[in-house]
C-alpha cells in the first residue's frame, strides 16, 4: 500500500513536471492560450516630427501612418530615449534609458545578453519573432552572447528587382513580411518588427522632385537656410519617407486580406530624427521629437490626438502589458496602455511630469574615440540640456593636420570635411562651404556649446535661441536641472555618479577615423 501510494506520488510528480516544461515551449505554448493580439511593429530610419501628413504637412504624404492614426492614438509628444539608431532601439526593446543599458547605450556598439527584451518575453509566450530591415543595430550582438538579432528573426531574403531611387534599399520588406506569415504556423501569434533602412541617407538627388515633390518654404527648419541644395534634399528625403510608408501601406493590406488586420496591434514611429545638422545626434526637438501612431485590438480611437509626453523607451512595457504580460521589474518606462484604453484622461502630463532623454558616442568624431555626452528633460514646453563636455565639439572635431592625424592605417579613409557625428550630405557640406554667408545655422550645428541650455519649445520649437543666460529663466533653470539630476541619480546614471567616462571606454564596430589616439575598431579603450 505504501509502495503503491509512493508510485502515483512519484507518476504525478512527473506529470507535473512534464505539464510545466511542455506550458514553458514556445512554440507549444499558445495553444492552450485564448487568442492575443499580433503585432507590427514599424520604425522608420531617421525621421522627424512632423514629416507626416497627419501632423497637417502637405510635403510628407504619409497614407498609411495617417489611417493608423485615424483609427487609434496620434501622438504629437513622442520622444527617442537617444537622438542615434542604435541605442534609441536599444532603449525601446528592453523599456530602459540608454545610461542603464551599458555598451547599448553607445551608438555601434555591443548589446549585452543580460538586457532581456520584451521580444525574448513574446516568443517565450508563443509569439513568431521576426523582422526585415534594419532590427537593432548598428552593433555588435554576436560577441555580446545573443543567439539573434534583438528584434527577432531575420527575414532580408527577398530583394527588389527595380528600386525607385538608388537612396531606397534594396530589401523587399513587403515580400520579406509575406514569407514570414507564411511560414508561421496557423493561428499563431506574431510580433513584426519592420525595419525601414528609409530615409536614412544617402539619399538620390533630385528623386524627390523628379516625383513631383516641391519644398515649400514653411517647412524648411528654422536652423536650415532656405537654399536651392536645402530644398532639393528635403524633397529627397520626403520621398523616402513616402517609399517607407508605401511598404507600411501594403503589409496593411496585407493584413486585411487575410483577416488578421482586426486581430492586430499596429504601432508605427522612427528611431530618431532627420539626419541634418543640428537635428540627428542632437539632442535639440529635431534629434529626438519623433512621429508616432497605435491603433488595433485594445486601442481606444482618441480623435485629434494626444499631447501626452511618451518616450519610445515606453513601448517596451506596453506591448507585453497589451498582450497580457507583465513589464519586467526593472524598467524604468511606463505603460500607455491606461492611455490607449481610454481609461486616462490624454492631457500633456498624463502619462509622465517630463521626458528625460540621454546622448553618448555616436560615431568616430574626436581624438581617442570619445563621444560627446549630454543629457535633457522636456517638461512639455521647456527643454533643459546639460552638456557634460562643453569643451568638446558637439558635432565632433574639425578635420586633424596630416601631423595630427599621424600614419593612416590601411584601408582608413582620410576626413575631409570632419564634424563626423553629422552624417555627409549636400546640406553638411553646404553650411561647411557657405559659413559666412549662413554663421547661424553654422554655429548651432558645429560650434561648442555652454555645459547649459534652454528653449522654450512652445515658441522656438527649432531651439535657436538659448535662454539658459536669462536672469528670468534662473529659478526655472534650478528647477528642471534639479530634476533631471534626481532623475538620472535615482537610474544610476554614471554621469551624474562618478564614474561617466565609462561610456567612452566601450568599443565601437563601425569605420574608425585617422583621428589622434585611441581608434581601434572592437575593442575597449581602457
Amino acid at each position: 500500500m505504501h509502495v503503491q501510494k509512493s508510485i502515483s506520488r512519484l507518476c504525478l510528480a512527473f506529470s507535473t513536471l512534464w505539464l510545466l516544461t511542455v506550458s514553458h515551449r514556445p512554440v507549444e505554448a499558445w495553444r492552450h492560450r485564448e487568442r492575443r493580439p499580433n503585432i507590427l511593429f514599424a520604425i522608420a530610419d531617421d525621421q522627424s516630427f512632423p514629416h507626416a501628413s497627419a501632423y497637417g504637412s502637405r510635403m510628407f504624404r504619409t497614407p498609411a501612418f495617417d489611417s493608423v492614426a485615424a483609427s487609434g492614438v496620434l501622438f504629437r509628444n513622442a520622444f527617442a530615449a537617444a537622438p542615434q539608431c542604435s541605442p534609441s532601439r536599444a532603449a525601446i526593446l528592453t523599456g530602459r534609458n540608454i545610461w542603464e543599458l551599458a555598451e547599448a547605450g553607445t551608438h555601434s556598439s555591443l548589446f549585452p545578453a543580460r538586457y532581456r527584451l520584451f521580444t525574448d518575453a513574446l516568443e517565450e509566450s508563443g509569439y513568431a519573432v521576426g523582422y526585415t530591415g534594419k532590427g537593432w543595430g548598428p552593433g555588435n550582438w554576436k560577441d555580446a552572447g545573443r543567439t539573434r538579432n534583438p528584434a527577432g528573426h531575420e527575414y532580408n531574403e527577398a530583394r527588389l528587382k527595380v528600386r525607385p531611387s538608388t537612396g531606397v534599399h534594396a530589401t523587399d520588406y513587403v515580400a520579406n513580411f509575406r514569407s514570414f506569415l507564411a511560414r508561421r504556423e496557423a493561428g499563431r501569434p506574431f510580433f513584426f518588427w519592420y525595419g525601414g533602412e528609409e530615409p536614412h541617407r544617402d539619399y538620390e538627388a533630385g528623386s524627390g522632385w523628379r516625383a513631383g515633390i516641391r519644398t515649400d518654404s514653411s517647412e524648411i527648419p528654422g536652423f536650415l537656410p532656405d537654399h536651392p541644395v536645402v530644398r532639393e534634399d528635403l524633397a529627397d528625403y520626403a520621398f523616402e519617407i513616402g517609399w517607407f510608408d508605401r511598404q507600411l501601406g501594403e503589409m496593411i493590406r496585407m493584413l486585411k486580406e487575410s483577416g488578421e488586420w482586426e486581430n492586430t496591434i499596429v504601432i508605427v514611429t522612427a528611431d530618431n530624427g532627420m539626419a541634418y545638422p543640428y537635428a540627428k545626434a542632437n539632442l535639440q526637438s529635431f534629434g529626438t521629437h519623433v512621429p508616432l501612431a497605435i491603433c488595433g485590438p485594445g486601442v481606444r480611437m482618441l480623435q485629434g490626438g494626444t499631447d501626452a509626453l511618451v518616450s519610445l523607451a515606453d513601448i517596451a512595457p506596453t506591448v507585453l502589458e497589451m498582450i497580457g504580460l507583465s513589464p519586467f521589474p526593472d524598467m524604468s518606462a511606463v505603460s500607455m496602455r491606461p492611455l490607449l484604453s481610454g481609461g486616462m484622461r490624454a492631457g500633456m502630463n498624463a502619462l509622465h511630469r517630463f521626458i528625460v532623454t540621454g546622448r553618448e558616442r555616436h560615431t568616430h568624431a574626436r581624438p581617442d574615440n570619445l563621444g560627446y555626452p549630454a543629457r535633457s528633460l522636456f517638461d512639455g514646453r521647456y527643454l533643459f540640456i546639460r552638456n557634460f563636455k562643453p569643451d568638446r565639439w558637439p558635432a565632433g572635431d574639425p578635420p586633424p593636420s596630416a601631423k595630427e592625424a599621424g600614419p593612416m592605417p590601411k584601408g582608413m579613409k582620410p576626413i575631409v570635411e570632419g564634424y563626423e557625428d553629422v552624417d555627409e550630405s549636400p546640406v553638411k557640406s553646404m553650411l561647411i562651404r557657405e559659413r559666412d554667408r549662413f554663421p547661424l545655422p553654422f554655429a548651432l550645428a558645429y560650434a561648442r556649446r555652454p555645459a547649459a541650455q534652454l528653449y522654450d519649445i512652445r515658441e522656438d520649437p527649432y531651439c535657436l535661441h538659448d535662454l539658459a543666460a536669462s536672469k528670468r529663466h534662473r529659478s526655472l533653470m534650478r528647477r528642471l536641472s534639479a530634476s533631471l539630476d534626481s532623475t538620472l541619480r535615482r537610474q544610476g546614471d554614471p554621469r551624474v555618479t562618478g564614474n561617466g567616462d565609462v561610456f567612452d571606454s566601450y568599443p565601437r564596430f563601425g569605420n574608425m577615423r585617422p583621428f589622434p589616439g585611441f581608434r581601434a575598431q572592437g575593442v575597449y579603450n581602457r
